[in-house]
């Protein structure tokens, strides 16, 4: 195997056994199969039966767990589901190795028209971000609100920190990239994580952190772990340079979904200068901007996103009817999060 080849992926059903995935209280982990593709779902269940379903996407690098802090605080609004996209957490490579934003968009679907749970409360993070703009561009009939937190969508001018990321992408530098830092211990990789995407680091409780750290030594033993990156970033860029109606801020402006759009100030993947041109492009939409939050903000302030998200419920009703209907313009907020008021959570999320 030529130095610019990624390793190949093991098929599905053939996996190592590694450490059982950390699953908070009150939640629960369950095993999709859908075609090509299995998927792991982590739920928590509702305060009382009938209410809405909302579906979360993690990022680049993430998992579910990524929003098991902010969960709980939507119990008694909506049914909670977070998936695990194929290659991250707990959710094996897909069947045909294609890792890209489409492909992501289509598991999201699959499994929505499986489960029979649309139209949902879909959320987004960064790669999610862009994978669940699609999701809600293609099928709007499975969108009843959309919530996007520092959404991987294309800029002009990428922040310097966001480059290590994208070159990810490149073929032959995942590969380097494991040679390189062989010697690092999980510790060192996490609080490396953490810099990147949190705006303040030191909020992350030591639980959080230990967490963290066993959570990262689970994925190092999975052979496909940088696969995944690599081709998960390789089709974040590709869809970065399509055009047409195909792209991705094409398709921002064909989402009826009442929007409502998370920046953090101190985002370093993630351009806080992007807040403006997104409220622009989604016509129905609503900014939280947060001056102290890095790339994860339902990580960090939790229980913010959780109120404004909350606010979004007011304003379409109860039950989402707000979604398709007329442009209403945008809204922005400013918040600046009490470090009191929220707790920080920590797990394994890179940028993308």
């Amino acid at each position: 195997m030529s130095s610019t080849e990624l390793p190949s992926v093991p098929p599905a059903n053939v996996l190592p056994k590694v450490a059982a995935v950390r699953v908070a209280e009150g939640e629960r982990l369950r095993s999709v199969r859908l075609p090509g593709i299995t998927l792991t779902v982590r739920s928590r269940p509702p305060a009382r039966e009938g209410l809405p379903p909302a579906l979360y996407v993690h990022g680049l690098g993430g998992s579910s767990q990524n929003w098991s802090a902010m969960m709980p605080y939507l119990d008694d609004v909506v049914d909670s589901e977070a998936i695990d996209l194929p290659g991250f957490g707990d959710s094996p490579p897909p069947d045909d190795g294609n890792y890209s934003i489409t492909a992501h968009a289509r598991a999201v679907i699959r499994y929505l028209d499986a489960a029979e749970r649309g139209p949902v409360h879909l959320f987004g993070n960064s790669l999610g971000g862009a994978v669940a703009t699609r999701v809600a561009a293609a099928r709007p009939d499975l969108v009843r609100t959309l919530t996007l937190v520092s959404p991987a969508l294309p800029e002009i001018r990428v922040q310097r920190t966001a480059v290590p990321t994208g070159l990810l992408a490149v073929p032959g530098v995942a590969s380097l990239f494991t040679r390189l830092t062989r010697e690092w211990t999980a510790e060192q990789r996490v609080r490396g994580v953490l810099a990147l995407c949190y705006g303040d680091p030191g909020r992350v409780t030591p639980e959080g952190f230990r967490h963290a750290v066993e959570e990262m030594e689970r994925r190092l033993q999975l052979p496909y772990f940088w696969d995944a990156m690599a081709r998960s970033a390789r089709g974040l860029v590709n869809a970065y340079t399509v055009g047409g109606q195909h792209a991705l801020w094409r398709q921002a402006e064909r989402v009826l979904a009442p929007t409502l759009l998370v920046y953090g100030g101190r985002d370093q993947l993630v351009g806080y200068r992007m807040a403006q041109k997104a409220a622009r492009s989604f016509r129905d939409s609503r900014l939280l901007t947060l001056p102290d939050a890095g790339h994860v903000a339902m990580m960090e302030y939790p229980e913010t996103l959780a109120a404004a998200f909350r606010e979004l419920l007011r304003d379409v009703g109860e039950s989402g009817s707000g979604a398709g209907r007329p442009a209403a313009g945008t809204r922005e907020t400013a918040a600046r999060a009490d470090a009191t008021g929220d707790g920080a959570a920590a797990g394994e999320s890179t940028g993308g």
